[in-house]
């Protein structure tokens, strides 16, 4: 029995992640806006809004070939703290 819950919960997260992919912006905001407290104040909406593009122009910049190999930002950091 042990393994088929593991199964089941296996099956449901690779759902949610699938369903994660093909959530248009706006339904990942009114998600969101779900999950919060109903006393949620305008600036903890506005911060995840902004989360949510700042993450959403990563994941462009990422698709466009825009990104810093982990290798560069060590030899980066490096440089900063010296």
């Amino acid at each position: 029995m042990y393994v088929r819950e593991r199964e089941n919960q296996w099956i449901l997260s690779c759902a949610l992640v699938l369903e994660e992919c093909v959530m248009s912006d706006k339904q990942r905001v009114l998600d969101a806006l779900q999950r919060m407290s109903e006393t949620a104040a305008l600036e903890e909406i506005s911060e995840q809004i902004a989360i949510f593009a700042a993450i959403r122009r990563g994941e462009q910049a990422a698709d466009a070939g825009r990104l810093t190999s982990h290798e560069e930002v060590k030899q980066r950091s490096v440089a900063w703290t010296s």
